[in-house]
């Protein structure tokens, strides 16, 4: 079903933002795609790190003081990892060991990660559709003071602590997008990217083949909520990426620039009123409005402004 509004998102912004989104619009008004750039093989299992937040947010099952995982999880079997001397830096809770069980079995089984990703939001009682960028592997890469590192070894293995110079997307310049998502490309009415990291959420997505053209060449409003608030990013390293890698400071201005040739409407938060003007002179429409998201109500009220800023129905 395609819908209204597409929404891009990654990390744990987008997935707040999402799960607002399915609050205020119906399932056949809505096409969550999620990035798919940090996916890896861990213990054997395939991962898709951003479309499970995605997916738990929206289930309600999420560890929120985390912002991953699965809440009130046991972590019996990495435990046990350990004690076969296992590198176990990357930290997987029991109940989310049983989705990557069975997102590799059905994979194995010839199943694309579009087909795999609707089963397992299905199971989960989850109405809206989320898709993956792609049915292909690519993966973000950062150039670091350390040497190549994939997304998990910089962000969970190294705590964002390495110095970045630049980031590649393996594998985007074959990869194609995901049947639906091609589709919502082609038929929404606007576009609404998350709060999410620039470089490690979004540029993923805008990587695969043909997406940056369609964002172009799209004829409705392409909205972008800042994720940037008071010079700083509230989770992740957002801020330190855009001081590596763009040479800025972090704020809104910032963010508008790295969009200004796919977006159309910025969404500010409060705190940043005073960059108004900055960003309309870059020919953006601007909506100031609170952009934190606490709880179910301010994700949904982010959710509403946004629509309606965007000319989405309510």
């Amino acid at each position: 079903m395609d819908g209204d509004l597409l929404a891009f998102a990654g990390g744990g912004g987008g997935a707040k933002l999402a799960h607002g989104f399915s609050l205020v619009l119906d399932s056949d008004s809505l096409i969550i795609v999620g990035n798919t750039g940090d996916d890896e093989i861990f213990y054997g299992l395939n991962i898709s790190p951003d479309l499970d937040s995605i997916m738990y947010t929206l289930a309600g099952i999420i560890n929120d003081r985390m912002g991953y995982g699965i809440d009130s999880d046991t972590f019996k079997v990495l435990e046990t990892l350990q004690k076969l001397n296992l590198e176990t830096w990357f930290s997987i809770g029991d109940k989310d060991f049983a989705t990557h069980l069975k997102r590799t079995s059905l994979l194995h089984r010839g199943w694309s990660l579009s087909e795999v990703t609707k089963e397992l939001f299905q199971n989960l009682e989850v109405v809206h559709s989320v898709v993956p960028m792609t049915d292909q592997v690519v993966r973000t890469i950062l150039k670091t003071n350390k040497g190549d590192l994939s997304f998990q070894e910089y962000f969970v293995k190294h705590h964002s602590e390495e110095v970045v110079f630049s980031i590649d997307y393996e594998g985007s310049d074959k990869a194609q997008p995901s049947s639906q998502f091609q589709r919502a490309l082609e038929s929404s009415k606007a576009i609404a990217i998350c709060p999410s990291n620039p470089y490690l959420s979004i540029e993923p997505i805008l990587s695969v083949n043909g997406v940056r053209d369609s964002l172009e060449k799209f004829k409705g409003p392409v909205g972008v909520v800042s994720p940037i608030i008071s010079g700083k990013a509230l989770k992740g390293p957002a801020g330190k990426l855009i001081r590596e890698i763009m040479g800025e400071e972090p704020t809104p201005l910032s963010v508008a620039k790295y969009y200004k040739y796919l977006a159309t409407h910025f969404i500010l938060d409060i705190e940043d009123a005073d960059y108004e003007s900055d960003i309309i002179e870059l020919g953006y429409e601007v909506l100031i409005t609170d952009t934190i998201m606490k709880d179910a109500k301010s994700k949904a009220l982010l959710a509403k402004n946004t629509c309606k800023f965007l000319g989405i129905r309510i």
